[in-house]
């Protein structure tokens, strides 16, 4: 472990330049910023999004997923498309760049997930919030949070190239992923499974050069390759490999990697000395895998590296404590809630030392084994409202969930739903001058039925089938 620093220094003083004032801010540019961006903004507030890259997309373009997870459910045995609204829109602006694959079945045809190129993912986020009318301050770092006298947040710190800022809001959406900012502003927040553990990060990889006809459908036996391969005495880092086409045949997709400490413990993203060993460490990863393919696997004997993401993929660190904390029971259980804005429709997903363990709803089985339970759990309003702050939400994968609620709904099905839910209800607040907790939650929901979201309750139409 890396020691923590034993000196500190004191800085001068300064004057901070307050770049801008808005209705509704937004930190953070992944599935869950860029919803809750477009929410806020289609409701009239005036929204700015704040992002570190010069691109949107977060872990699905940062970090190089390539891969929609949780957009899908498996409802009483029929797979359909459960994330509509801003999710949805996202989907088609990709499909009308020629940038996503049709949804591919997994776990025989209990699960869907849906591919994509990063490039138009990045071009459609840019074309989805021009036409929202929110605006983006790109290269721009959270660094810090000014608070009031009331316990709500006054303003947010931000570094870029033309010096550190302050921009001011009315309302704060933390979209971070880390936790960033709830964290500096004081809410409550846990942090791995019992204090320490939490799901170990990958580092993902796109691989060109591939025969797609020789390769087939190797997905379906890579494992046992590797399997083959270790008892020659070659290691891997996990089991559970996912190899899949992107839209181009001769384009794939890896994510094989897991990357540890030195104790053997999951890297902790909100540690940089950890996050900068883990960047090689993954890359290492990576070249020794591509090495494995092109020797053990028919139709990558000419594959190469085609991409390595800016960054390795962050799956848990910070979780906010809200008034409300979703559980793993509450995943398997298919719960609902009155206070619904959406619902999480993938499994708990637990990346484990070495292995990936997944863990599906509750229900009885038909003939073939195939779960007939309503396949998703309702995700609350009240899970985006940390404790204690007033004028801050929290969404996506710093939600308030447990370690094991975590491993199902971070995923960026759950995030577009948490997202568009806070940026919509951030608008709302604003404009009847109440704190957002104190909110109606009709006045949410019906907000975001107008914009097409599938809210999971009985009085909502069936969602598409895939």
């Amino acid at each position: 472990m890396i020691p923590a620093p034993t000196a500190t220094l004191t800085e001068p003083a300064r004057q901070t330049p307050v770049l801008d004032e808005v209705d509704v801010l937004v930190l953070g540019g992944g599935p869950a910023g860029l919803a809750a961006a477009a929410g806020a903004a289609g409701c009239g507030a005036r929204t700015l999004l704040v992002e570190r890259y010069g691109f949107l997309g977060g872990m699905g373009t940062a970090a190089g997923v390539t891969n929609f997870c949780g957009m899908h459910a498996n409802v009483h045995g029929v797979l359909r498309q459960v994330v509509q609204g801003v999710g949805g829109e996202l989907l088609d602006r990709i499909d009308a760049l020629g940038g996503l694959n049709t949804p591919h079945l997994l776990f025989g045809d209990r699960m869907a997930a849906q591919a994509y190129d990063t490039a138009a993912y990045k071009v459609a986020a840019d074309e989805l919030l021009a036409a929202s009318g929110a605006r983006v301050l790109l290269h721009a770092w959270v660094a810090g949070v000014l608070m009031r006298g009331d316990g709500c947040i006054d303003a947010v710190l931000v570094e870029t190239k033309s010096g550190r800022v302050a921009i001011r809001a009315q309302q704060f959406i933390d979209c971070t992923g880390d936790g960033d900012v709830a964290a500096w502003a004081g809410a409550p927040y846990e942090k791995g499974a019992d204090g320490q553990d939490m799901m170990y990060p990958s580092t993902m990889m796109r691989l060109g050069g591939i025969d797609p006809d020789r390769a087939g459908e190797a997905w379906r036996h890579v494992a046992d390759r590797m399997h083959e391969a270790e008892a020659r005495g070659e290691r891997f880092p996990r089991q559970g490999p996912i190899l899949r086409p992107q839209k181009n045949p001769t384009e794939w997709r890896a994510n094989v990697t897991q990357l540890a400490r030195d104790d053997g413990g999951p890297v902790d993203g909100t540690d940089a000395w950890q996050l900068s060993a883990a960047e090689s460490q993954g890359r290492r990863q990576a070249s020794q895998f591509l090495g494995f393919l092109r020797r053990d696997m028919p139709g990558f004997e000419n594959a190469y590296l085609l991409d390595l993401p800016p960054q390795l993929g962050i799956r848990e660190t910070r979780r906010i404590i809200g008034e409300y904390v979703l559980t793993e029971d509450d995943v398997l259980a298919c719960a609902g809630f009155d206070d619904t804005v959406g619902v999480n429709g993938w499994p708990v997903e637990e990346h484990q030392a070495g292995r990936v363990e997944f863990r599906w709803p509750y229900g009885t089985q038909d003939a073939a084994g195939r779960a007939t339970s309503r396949g998703f759990n309702h995700l609350p309003w009240r899970m985006l409202l940390p404790q204690g702050i007033d004028n801050l939400l929290v969404a996506g994968r710093c939600a308030s969930m447990t370690h094991g609620g975590q491993s199902a709904a971070r995923v960026s099905g759950g995030c577009f739903v948490m997202g568009q839910a806070a940026g919509i209800g951030c608008a709302l607040a604003i404009q009847q001058a109440i704190a957002p907790r104190d909110l109606p939650i009709v006045d949410v929901q019906d907000a975001l039925r107008r914009t097409g979201a599938w809210l999971g309750q009985d009085l909502d139409p069936v969602p598409p089938r895939i």
